[in-house]
C-alpha cells in the first residue's frame, strides 16, 4: 500500500491532526445545499405547506419555472421538505415529464416538442413527422422527442409544443406554433356553472348533502346506492367492478376514508375522459361529490394526467367556483398532476404518486378499499363512472340499464380510432359489436381500407380478426378469447396495416412504461421487443416469455402486456407462414 504524503492526501483533511483538532469531514456527507438555490425554492413554494405528499406538485413548480430541475434545486427542495436527497432524486427521475439535470450537464432547450408515437399516431405518420421536426427545428432552441399516447387518438398524429396541443399535426403547423412562441394550452369552452345549475345541476348533491331543505327521500345515501346497483353501472376505467357495490364496501370500512378519482387515462387508444371533462366538468364534479358524501370521505383527490393542461385549468376554475358558491369547503377537492407515467393509471400506483412517491403498484391484498391513500380505506373511481351518477338518479336506474344490447346493461363511451370514416368518442349501448360500432356510429371504414382486425380494449386488450367482429364489446364477453374490453378503447386496423409492426409498437410502449419493480415485466418486455425485431420470430420462445410475464408480474401492466402478441400468434397464423 502506497504511503500517504502531504501531496496525495485529500484536501481539507490534516495528515496528522494536532491536539484539539477534529478528525474526518468538516461538512456533512453528500451534496451540500446551495444557499441561493434554497432561497429560490423557498420563494417559489411561498406559504404552501411543506408536506411529503406534495413532493411531485413541487417538482412540477420547479419544472414550470425553470424548464428543468437542476441538481441544486432538487437538493434544496429535499432540504426544505426534510427528505433524503436520494429519495427526492428517485422520485424526480421516475417520471418522464421531469427533466433532471445533474451537475455538469447542459439543461434542455427552452421548448420541448413531444410527438406521440403510440399506435394510432404511428398509423398516421408519427415517425415521418418526428423526422421532419428533428430536421426542421433549431436544436439549440427546441428539443424534439417521441412521447407516448396523449389522448388525441381520434385526431392523429398528435403533438404537444410546451403545453399547447397540435392535433392533427403537420410539420408546418408545429413550426408555426414554435415560431409564434405559443406554448400555453388553448382552453375549450365547456358548460359553465350558470348553465349547469340552470338545468338542474348540483340539485342532487344539495339534497344528498343536506344543503337543500327539501330532501327527496329519507336516507338519501342509501337510495343513491340502490339506484346505482339497480342501474348496473360498473367501473368504466377498465376493471368493470359494480359501482354501487364498491361504494358499499368502502363505506363499511372504519373512518377516516378518502376518495381518489383516476383521471390518468394513459392507455393508447383511450380519450373518453378528456372528452367529458372538456365539455361538462361540473357533471363530473357533482358525481364525485355525491360519491364522496356517500362514503363520508375526508377529502377527494383528483389525479389528472399531465398531458391534459387545458383540462387542469378548466377543473381548477370549476372547483374554485363551487367553493365560492359554498357547495364544498375550500381544499376538499384537491387536484393533483401526474407526471407522465402510464403505470399510475393502476389504482395503487396512482395512490403512491398522490403520496409523493414513485408510482409503484402495491401487492394485494390488502386492497385499496381497505388500505389505500395514507393507509386509510379509499374509494377509487374513474371519470366516466362518476359522470353518469346524476343521470341515473334523475332518469331512473331502469333508463340506464335498458340501454344495452346483446344481454348487456347501460351505455358505454367507446374511444374509436384507426381506419374508420368518423373516429371519436361514441356513446353507444353496452355490448355493441365492433361491426355495429363501425357501421352505425363511425360511418363505415375509411376510403380505400378493408376491415382486417381490431383492438377491443386498447393496447393491452388483445387483437382480434375481422371474422370475430360480432362479439359483444363488454365486460366478461372477451376473456375466453384472451382479450378484454377494458376502458372501451377500440382501434380499427385494415388490410393496409402491418400487424407485426402494430404488436411491436404496443410492446415498445409497455417496455418504456414498465415501472421496473418486478423482473418479469421489466425484463420480459425488453426481451420481447428484441425478439420481435428479428426477421423471423421465435414463436415458441415468445410464447414461453409471455406465459412468464402473465403468471409472475405484480400488476396488470406486465400481466397484460403480451396479450396482443399472444393474439397475433393465435388468430393470425398467416403472419408467420414461411
Amino acid at each position: 500500500m502506497a504511503a500517504v504524503t502531504e501531496q496525495s492526501r485529500p484536501q481539507g483533511r490534516p495528515l496528522h491532526p494536532g491536539k484539539g483538532e477534529k478528525r474526518g469531514r468538516t461538512t456533512p456527507r453528500g451534496r451540500q445545499v446551495d444557499p441561493e438555490a434554497l432561497s429560490e425554492i423557498r420563494a417559489l413554494l411561498g406559504d404552501r405547506p411543506r408536506r411529503r405528499d406534495l413532493l411531485i406538485e413541487f417538482l412540477h413548480l420547479i419544472q414550470d419555472r425553470w424548464g428543468h430541475i437542476s441538481a441544486q434545486h432538487l437538493a434544496a427542495l429535499a432540504e426544505e421538505l426534510r427528505l433524503p436527497q436520494a429519495e427526492a432524486f428517485e422520485v424526480a427521475t421516475f417520471y418522464h415529464h421531469f427533466d433532471v439535470v445533474k451537475e455538469g450537464e447542459t439543461p434542455p432547450p427552452p421548448v420541448t416538442v413531444r410527438v406521440c408515437d403510440s399506435l394510432t399516431c404511428a398509423m398516421f405518420g408519427a415517425q415521418k413527422l418526428l423526422a421532419e421536426l428533428e430536421a426542421g427545428l433549431d436544436p439549440a432552441r427546441v428539443r424534439v422527442v417521441a412521447a407516448p399516447c396523449m389522448g388525441a387518438c381520434s385526431h392523429a398524429p398528435a403533438v404537444m409544443v410546451g403545453k399547447r396541443r397540435v392535433e392533427p399535426a403537420t410539420a408546418e403547423l408545429v413550426k408555426e406554433v414554435v415560431a409564434a412562441g405559443a406554448y400555453d394550452p388553448v382552453l375549450p369552452e365547456p358548460i359553465g356553472f350558470e348553465d349547469y345549475v340552470a338545468h338542474g345541476g348540483y340539485q342532487l348533491y344539495r339534497r344528498l348533502a343536506g344543503l337543500d331543505p327539501h330532501t327527496f327521500h329519507a336516507g338519501p345515501s342509501v337510495r343513491l346506492l340502490d339506484a346505482l346497483n339497480d342501474s348496473g353501472l360498473r367501473g368504466l376505467g377498465g376493471a368493470g367492478f359494480p359501482t354501487g357495490r364498491k361504494w358499499e364496501i368502502v363505506r363499511s370500512q372504519p373512518a377516516p376514508r378518502y376518495m381518489c378519482v383516476n383521471a390518468d387515462e394513459g392507455e393508447p387508444g383511450t380519450f373518453k375522459d378528456r372528452y367529458y371533462l372538456r365539455r361538462d366538468p361540473h357533471r363530473f364534479l357533482e358525481g364525485a361529490l355525491c360519491a364522496a358524501h356517500s362514503i363520508e370521505a375526508e377529502r377527494v383527490y383528483i389525479y389528472l394526467r399531465d398531458e391534459y393542461p387545458a383540462i387542469r385549468e378548466i377543473l381548477l376554475g370549476a372547483i374554485a367556483r363551487i367553493e365560492a358558491e359554498g357547495l364544498v369547503r375550500p381544499g376538499y377537492l384537491e387536484l393533483r398532476r401526474g407526471a407522465g407515467a402510464y403505470i399510475c393509471g393502476e389504482e395503487s400506483a396512482m395512490i403512491e404518486s398522490i403520496e409523493g412517491k414513485r408510482g409503484l403498484p402495491r401487492h394485494r391484498p390488502p386492497y385499496v378499499a381497505q388500505v389505500g391513500l395514507f393507509g386509510r380505506p379509499t374509494l377509487v373511481n374513474n371519470v366516466e363512472t362518476l359522470f353518469w351518477v346524476r343521470d341515473i338518479v334523475e332518469k331512473g336506474p331502469a333508463w340506464f340499464a335498458q340501454q344495452g344490447r346483446h344481454g348487456s346493461k347501460g351505455l358505454r363511451s367507446y374511444s374509436v380510432s384507426g381506419r374508420v370514416m368518423d373516429p371519436g368518442v361514441k356513446l353507444a349501448p353496452a355490448g355493441i359489436t365492433v361491426r355495429e360500432l363501425i357501421d352505425e356510429f363511425c360511418g363505415g371504414m375509411a376510403p380505400g381500407h378493408r376491415f382486417r382486425a381490431y383492438l377491443p380494449g386498447g393496447a393491452s386488450g388483445g387483437i382480434l380478426p375481422a371474422s370475430m367482429a360480432d362479439i359483444p364489446l363488454d365486460f366478461g364477453k372477451l376473456e375466453h378469447l384472451g382479450c378484454f374490453v377494458g376502458s372501451h378503447a377500440v382501434v380499427v386496423l385494415s388490410d393496409k396495416d402491418d400487424l407485426k409492426e402494430v404488436v411491436r409498437n404496443l410492446m415498445r410502449f409497455f417496455e418504456d412504461e414498465s415501472c421496473g419493480q418486478c423482473t418479469p415485466c421489466r425484463v420480459g418486455t425488453e426481451k420481447a421487443v428484441k425478439l420481435m425485431q428479428q426477421p423471423v420470430w421465435d414463436t415458441a420462445l415468445l410464447a414461453e416469455l409471455s406465459r412468464a410475464m402473465t403468471d409472475a408480474s405484480i400488476c396488470g401492466l406486465g400481466q397484460a402486456a403480451s396479450n396482443p402478441l399472444k393474439c397475433l400468434m393465435k388468430y393470425f397464423p398467416e403472419e408467420f407462414a414461411a
